[in-house]
């Protein structure tokens, strides 16, 4: 496959796109207006920067990587994409309505991958003509730097597309890849956001300080980073969405949303995007 739609230019399509561009494909970016296409942009040649910089990444190919790259306001577009990723916020009635639209614009046998880090795929999936050509393919933050892909299979899914979307991220893309059933967390998620939440009780509770629960973790577990920060760098919105999925799937008091992660993103704090979380950035 080698030309590639993303769905939605924030930090997970644009890390999409550009992992896709830097793997020679030529990438399609659908953004809602003009102004967010240009942040779309900017946000995606930062980060080739920050690769050249770092000695990652040859700086021609990071010019020959962005100028593989568009984005659109039109998702007309997308009507000769072979591989399309919806990569938009964690909103339902929004991916279900994008899925609609690219269901009757793109040809019958491209296929159609979601990213949703939340929502069962087979929601998504069934408001499609052929949910069969519907998958989940879940990338984690940040997707040019963290190695895995999580390919998420419905009870529709055709067994051929699943294997087709697994050789691109693992064999074009040069991502490992794990297989998941569909349902509420995956496989990363659904052993990971409990232990979030434990971490922001223990912190609501006053047993012990932010700095100390990470600072527990990392010096005393090898974690790279702990979980309160962890959480900040998912996004809390995201973190608290994804808790709310698998307490409504599964009713088992560790995946329930902790009260202060709720108020955290009723203010706005949802870490390192926004600037203020567990931390200040």
């Amino acid at each position: 496959m080698h030309r590639i739609g993303v769905i939605g230019g924030g930090t997970m399509g644009a890390g999409i796109a550009e992992v896709a561009a830097r793997a020679g494909g030529e990438v399609l970016v659908l953004e809602r207006d003009t102004d967010t296409a240009y942040l779309a942009r900017a946000r995606i040649a930062r980060s080739l920067t920050r690769a050249v910089e770092a000695g990652k990444l040859a700086r021609a190919d990071g010019d020959e990587a962005a100028g593989r790259i568009a984005v659109t306001t039109s998702l007309d577009d997308f009507a000769d994409r072979e591989l399309v990723i919806e990569a938009a916020p964690e909103i339902e009635e929004l991916k279900i309505g994008f899925f609609t639209k690219l269901d009757a614009i793109v040809a019958p046998e491209a296929i159609l991958a979601t990213n949703t880090s939340s929502i069962p795929v087979i929601r998504i999936a069934t408001v499609t003509a052929n949910p069969g050509r519907v998958v989940g393919v879940h990338f984690f933050n940040p997707v040019p730097v963290l190695p895995l892909v999580e390919i998420v299979v419905t009870l529709h899914t055709e067994r051929a597309v699943a294997d087709k979307v697994t050789a691109y991220a693992r064999d074009t893309l040069g991502k490992r890849t794990i297989e998941s059933k569909d349902q509420a967390g995956f496989v990363v998620n659904a052993l990971l956001i409990p232990y979030l939440c434990a971490a922001i009780r223990m912190a609501e509770s006053g047993f012990a300080s932010v700095a100390d629960i990470d600072e527990g973790m990392v010096a005393g577990c090898a974690h790279p980073m702990g979980p309160l920060r962890l959480a900040d760098t998912i996004g809390l919105d995201v973190t608290l969405a994804i808790a709310e999925s698998l307490h409504t799937e599964f009713r088992e008091p560790q995946y329930a949303p902790p009260p202060l992660l709720r108020r955290m993103v009723d203010a706005g704090y949802l870490g390192r995007k926004t600037g203020h979380g567990f931390y200040s950035y």
